[in-house]
């Protein structure tokens, strides 16, 4: 069974065929962008590795995230997405990172919505943000659909 309907063999190819890296940081997907990667061809030549910061406190220590926005917004912002993508860079020794806060589950801190900030960052620049909105699901498929999703927009901007 493939979780990872996406093209991620070709995205360690082409980070590859570069010579660059990618990292991750995510919080809402639990690890799933950090097994995707791991499961693509090439991987431990590309891939430097994946930390998830699921709380303000991990976010704050490991990524260096303003803490005072981050509070107030719950650690899910676009502007917390590209901290933790230009700082996972940082920490792993990366050309690409990537970063992705939300909610699976709809929750009073966010008005009961489900959605989530991600954002991709190369070299010291944010590429790409957005904010992601998924259909009423079960939670680990949202977690899933973000993760496709985040991975289909990197094949695009790295392609």
């Amino acid at each position: 069974m493939n979780l990872f309907p996406v093209r991620l063999n070709e995205i360690s190819g082409i980070l590859l065929k570069r010579g660059e890296t990618i990292a991750v940081a995510e919080s809402v997907t639990s690890g799933l962008m950090q097994a995707a990667f791991s499961s693509a061809e090439g991987a431990i030549s590309c891939y430097q590795g994946g930390i998830t910061v699921y709380n303000l406190a991990q976010k704050y220590r490991h990524l260096d995230i303003e803490p005072i926005h981050a509070q107030a917004c719950n650690c899910v912002s676009e502007k917390v997405a590209a901290e933790m993508a230009l700082n996972v860079c940082r920490l792993f020794c990366s050309n690409w990172g990537i970063g992705i806060t939300g909610y699976a589950t709809p929750v009073p801190e966010s008005g009961n919505e489900v959605f989530a900030w991600y954002a991709i960052g190369f070299k010291g620049e944010i590429k790409k943000t957005g904010k992601l909105i998924p259909h009423k699901d079960e939670p680990f498929n949202i977690q899933l659909f973000y993760c496709i999703t985040v991975l289909n927009i990197l094949h695009e901007i790295i392609a």
